[in-house]
């Protein structure tokens, strides 16, 4: 079996995060909040191991990475995982929770959402179509986090775009509001 190498590719865009230089050691403090982490959700970890997370973690910013640590210890059972901190990451992306609730219900609709949200309506279309809301919301919800924790493994910044539905009339109210928010 071939042996893979991880590689994590370098930031796209420099407004998004607080981007610093890979050579730079972690701060202590986003490893000691890994440690005590960890060892909250129930799987203790190496002081090493924890550096190794941090590294990783390396080009957000340091109180992102601690407020998504404290998500963890509320959310997370066990191994804690670096997937699980970039799931936890508040990177402008909406929850899977409110991704869910922004989805438009029909083709009349007219949508702003996220690149990650229009992938996992993708992955429900088709319980959606059938009727069944718990499958379609299951499917988005595991679509929506696997897009979103690629996305920020490869420092993509979030994008809204429109989806514009069927019904002119409330389009424009719809874009109104996203530019408001």
């Amino acid at each position: 079996m071939k042996k893979m190498k991880s590689r994590y590719p370098q930031p796209v865009n420099s407004d998004t995060f607080d981007f610093r230089m890979r050579d730079e050691a972690p701060s202590r403090s986003v490893v000691e909040s890994i440690v005590v982490s960890s060892e909250i959700c129930g799987h203790p970890l190496s002081f090493a191991a924890a550096k190794m997370l941090a590294a990783d973690l390396g080009d957000f910013d340091d109180a992102a990475v601690r407020a998504a640590l404290a998500r963890c210890r509320m959310e997370v059972h066990g191994l804690l995982k670096l997937s699980d901190i970039l799931a936890h990451i508040d990177d402008g992306r909406p929850t899977a929770d409110e991704a869910w609730a922004l989805m438009p219900q029909s083709e009349q609709m007219t949508v702003v959402w996220t690149e990650e949200m229009a992938q996992a309506s993708g992955a429900a279309s088709r319980y959606l179509d059938e009727g069944d809301m718990v499958a379609a919301r299951a499917a988005f919800d595991e679509a929506y986090v696997k897009a979103v924790v690629a996305a920020r493994i490869r420092r993509d910044p979030v994008r809204w775009t429109p989806s514009l539905g069927s019904d002119v009339r409330k389009r424009e109210s719809v874009l109104h509001d996203a530019v408001q928010k």
